[in-house]
């Protein structure tokens, strides 16, 4: 089981580094929740399903430029997982940014279930 999350978790990272959003989406269930960092909610802004994730990606390209994710690693506890990573890029204002975040992870039927995403920063 482990070499199967572990090649879950290079095609997802692969897919997010290329912004490749119909391969994200083949590697998350069909209820797939994504609790962002961002939002004026306890939990942040949340998306549910595929259709939510797509609609997301189209809106990102816009608002963060060059978005390149790098020193990802994934770590088991227990019956989760997360994930630590470096983002770098450029946002809607034109500005650099290079922040450090953590995602918890859940996994159900070999794919991901819940991303709940933390970053650094503002």
């Amino acid at each position: 089981m482990a070499d199967a999350i572990d090649d879950l978790f290079r095609r997802f990272g692969k897919a997010f580094n290329k912004a490749d959003v119909e391969e994200i989406a083949a590697c998350v269930t069909d209820d797939f929740e994504w609790r962002l960092a961002s939002g004026t909610q306890p939990s942040g802004r949340v998306l549910k399903g595929k259709d939510d994730l797509r609609r997301h990606f189209a809106d990102k390209s816009q608002a963060h430029r060059e978005a390149r994710y790098s020193e990802a690693r994934i770590h088991r506890a227990g019956d989760k997982l997360f994930g630590t990573f470096r983002v770098t890029g450029i946002d809607a204002q034109g500005q650099a940014f290079d922040r450090y975040g953590i995602d918890l992870y859940e996994l159900r039927d070999g794919k991901i279930a819940l991303k709940d995403s933390y970053l650094k920063g503002d």
